[in-house]
């Protein structure tokens, strides 16, 4: 099964373009009403607080382009930001047979994707992944794809 939002990247630049010009104009409106209208007194801090609170939210919120390969014998994931120098991308490819367990975090505004893996060195290793802009369907069927391969390998086990 493959899953990808990365048609939705064009989206997320325009957001992330939106949310810098309001920013930008607050930032204006800010300094116009400071020293020519002074008119809002120490609420025009909020023509800056807002827009800023906004990005922040969008960029704490994680990593926008999710991909998922579980076709053949290796699973693939990719998760990387619109904005290449902010984050670092991830991309991992592992045998299926790896694959211990999942689980999946949602709170509020921020999903996230805990993948276990069996390691040589250690035993086990937890990846992580930011899941925040799938829709609802979409993380459903990345949680039918990851618990069809934990129990395909659970059946091989016993």
């Amino acid at each position: 099964m493959r899953l990808s939002n990365r048609n939705k990247a064009s989206v997320y630049s325009f957001i992330n373009s939106l949310l810098i010009m309001l920013l930008l104009g607050g930032i204006g409106a800010y300094f116009l009403e400071e020293y020519k209208f002074n008119i809002l007194g120490w609420e025009s801090l909020l023509l800056i607080i807002v827009p800023l609170l906004i990005i922040l939210l969008f960029y704490i919120s994680g990593r926008q382009i999710f991909e998922y390969d579980s076709d053949g014998e290796a699973l693939h994931f990719r998760n990387r930001n619109i904005i290449p120098f902010l984050q670092r991308p991830l991309s991992d490819e592992f045998p299926k047979y790896k694959l211990l367990k999942f689980e999946v975090i949602n709170l509020f505004v921020f999903k996230r994707l805990y993948i276990t893996i069996s390691s040589k060195n250690s035993g086990s290793t937890i990846l992580k992944y930011e899941i925040s802009y799938l829709t609802k369907k979409e993380v459903n069927d990345l949680k039918f794809s990851l618990h069809k391969v934990v129990k395909t390998n659970n059946e091989k086990k016993s």
